[in-house]
């Protein structure tokens, strides 16, 4: 028996679409926030800080402040963000390359993604990388359906040995604060 495909069953699969790829963002956790306008009714607009890990180099950590519209719009998840973002990433850990990101096949690869609107527009964080200078490069940008932005970020962590405890390399030990013995 074959089905026929109708206008309302190919809405509701792209919705469906639509939220799968809304929840499958990488899970950021919120360092914090700073208010840029006051609004009477709702939250302020803010910029917000969040932290996330690239899940297939495990440590990378990349912090990401972004605008987040307030007012009611905001508050009931309605608002347009604006492309505004910035973004940090560091090695916090030993890095071990997989095959396909060192030899390239993974360049542009999305590592993180936000919802910035109630539809069509999500901020985007890709990676690179650069092989002749062993780093990493993680870009930043936002796009929508019809019109993207072209604002952008980026960020270089070169990848570099990672000391341990016992190889020959100490790592430098916490002290005790003044006056406690």
């Amino acid at each position: 028996m074959t089905r026929t495909l109708t206008r309302p069953y190919l809405l509701a699969c792209l919705a469906a679409a639509a939220l799968l790829t809304w929840t499958w963002a990488v899970s950021a956790e919120v360092i914090g926030s700073v208010a840029t306008k006051f609004k009477w009714v709702g939250p302020n607009d803010k910029i917000v800080v969040e932290v996330f890990q690239d899940d297939e180099i495990p440590g990378v950590a990349c912090y990401l402040s972004r605008a987040k519209t307030g007012g009611i719009s905001g508050a009931v998840g309605v608002a347009e963000d604006t492309s505004d973002a910035s973004i940090e990433c560091t090695q916090i850990g030993p890095i071990e390359l997989p095959d396909k990101v060192r030899s390239g096949k993974r360049d542009g690869d999305e590592v993180f993604r936000k919802r910035t609107s109630l539809l069509f527009k999500t901020l985007q964080v890709v990676r690179f990388y650069d092989a002749p200078r062993n780093a990493l490069v993680y870009l930043t940008y936002s796009d929508r359906i019809i019109e993207g932005s072209p604002k952008n970020s980026i960020t270089v962590v070169p990848v570099q040995p990672w000391p341990t405890r016992g190889a020959g390399t100490s790592l430098p030990q916490k002290s005790a604060p003044e006056g406690s013995q």
